[in-house]
């Protein structure tokens, strides 16, 4: 697919992808959602963790409010439900690891889209705003799902009313997000923690997420059930062999992930 509206990167099997309308602080326009579907699930298909990044000093500023084809309000609906849930779903339920690595502000559908990462590592300089209320909405893209299991009731409900900037440093002391990283050790950084995910036990990662994210719904005896099933899959596979052997060797390990 040619990409007009995002840029897709590969380092070794790591894929990236960048937003890339830096004129319009990566706006979440009808094309870029489209495209950004199909290089997630490409993605998943081949790499061992995907990076989601954004071009020039913003990772991404929410709904394109210039875009045409979100101009009539009665379109809201269908415009989250056929064109934002897929692509959200597409990476929240990916089964390698996923990593926001916010450069710069990220607002309204764009901090969601963040945290529909399992890990988002930011720079300093960042910041993350629900700023729907500002122009009579709510918090959608997934916000009223993932702010309050993260930050709790009181701090979620606060940042959606106030619509204030919330700093990186400070939502890394909420567990909104990861880490906050300075600004100058910010790309170096998320690349290292990208290449540690990549050559770890990629089948273990999907494991590690199905079993966090069902946790929610499920009572001490499911979840112990859940556990059981998940942990006798692993110790089928040869990673969980390699990384004993490795440990007995007093070696690192060599994981073949897929």
């Amino acid at each position: 697919m040619d990409y007009q509206t995002i840029r897709c990167e590969r380092d070794g099997d790591i894929a990236i992808i960048v937003l890339d309308r830096p004129d319009v602080m990566n706006a979440l326009g009808v094309q870029m959602r489209a495209e950004l579907l199909h290089a997630v699930r490409e993605a998943a298909s081949s790499a061992r963790v995907l990076v989601l990044t954004g071009a020039g000093r913003a990772f991404c500023s929410g709904q394109d409010l210039g875009d045409h084809a979100t101009i009539a309000a009665t379109d809201l609906e269908r415009i989250l439900r056929d064109e934002y849930e897929p692509m959200l779903r597409a990476i929240f339920d990916c089964e390698i690891p996923t990593i926001a690595a916010v450069n710069g502000a990220a607002a309204g559908a764009g901090a969601n889209l963040a945290l529909a990462c399992d890990v988002v590592i930011a720079a300093e300089s960042a910041v993350f705003l629900q700023a729907f209320a500002r122009i009579g909405l709510i918090p959608d893209a997934g916000g009223t799902y993932w702010l309050p299991r993260q930050v709790g009731f009181a701090k979620a409900m606060g940042a959606a009313l106030f619509g204030e900037p919330v700093s990186a440093r400070q939502a890394s002391e909420w567990g909104m997000i990861w880490e906050a990283v300075s600004d100058e050790d910010f790309d170096r950084h998320w690349h290292q923690r990208a290449r540690q995910l990549a050559a770890g036990p990629t089948l273990t990662y999907a494991g590690i997420k199905k079993a966090l994210r069902e946790t929610w719904e499920n009572d001490i005896d499911s979840q112990l059930a859940l556990e059981a099933q998940l942990q006798g899959a692993c110790g089928r596979t040869r990673d969980f062999k390699e990384g004993v052997l490795a440990f007995i060797e007093k070696r690192p390990a060599r994981y073949e992930g897929r």
